[in-house]
């Protein structure tokens, strides 16, 4: 009989989310990442009884790894460079946009209830409840209108990462001029 591979965690997730990032939930199978790590399925099914239980695991991993990169924020002076610091952060790291709406997935399925399902519940709202603080910081600076929802300005800031760039315009352009939308508007002022 042939010695299974060896794999640790860390390759495990990443394979995970090559897949995930690629075929979605609904596509993600124990199967096909047997065979992209080349591995049987009884070597995946020795750390994980199901795909819910080892997605809701990388989920946690990867957005963990995202709030603790997105507390570093707090170690730029001021509003303007904790705001330069964040578009970048979320346009470094896009698939988390996408880990997000994979876990709420995850989470949708009333049926199961597996042991992490409080966790990745909680970890989006620790990260809108981070970025509190940087609105409130932008307020006080009054950089940000105080009549304006907290949440709606979290959200539209977090969402531009799903706006499609379908003419290519090149990475650091697309992110200046998000960055120009949302500080300064895209109306012309007359």
């Amino acid at each position: 009989m042939a010695r299974e591979r060896k794999f640790n965690t860390v390759e495990l997730f990443h394979e995970s989310k090559q897949l995930l990032l690629q075929h979605g939930y609904d596509g993600f199978t124990f199967s096909m990442l047997a065979d992209r790590m080349e591995v049987s399925r009884a070597a995946l099914y020795k750390y994980y009884d199901n795909k819910e239980e080892l997605i809701t695991d990388f989920m946690i991993y990867e957005m963990e790894e995202f709030l603790h990169e997105l507390m570093e924020m707090e170690k730029h002076d001021g509003f303007e460079k904790q705001f330069d610091f964040l578009m970048d952060l979320i346009f470094k790291k896009t698939e988390v946009h996408h880990l997000i709406k994979a876990a709420q997935q995850v989470l949708s399925l009333a049926e199961l209830s597996f042991k992490n399902k409080d966790k990745l519940e909680k970890l989006p709202l620790e990260m809108y409840k981070f970025l509190q603080n940087f609105i409130q910081l932008g307020k006080n600076e009054e950089k940000l209108k105080l009549h304006l929802p907290d949440s709606l300005i979290i959200g539209l800031i977090l969402q531009t990462v799903a706006i499609p760039n379908h003419f290519g315009v090149p990475h650091e352009e697309w992110l200046n001029s998000i960055k120009e939308i949302i500080g300064q508007g895209m109306l012309m002022k007359r």
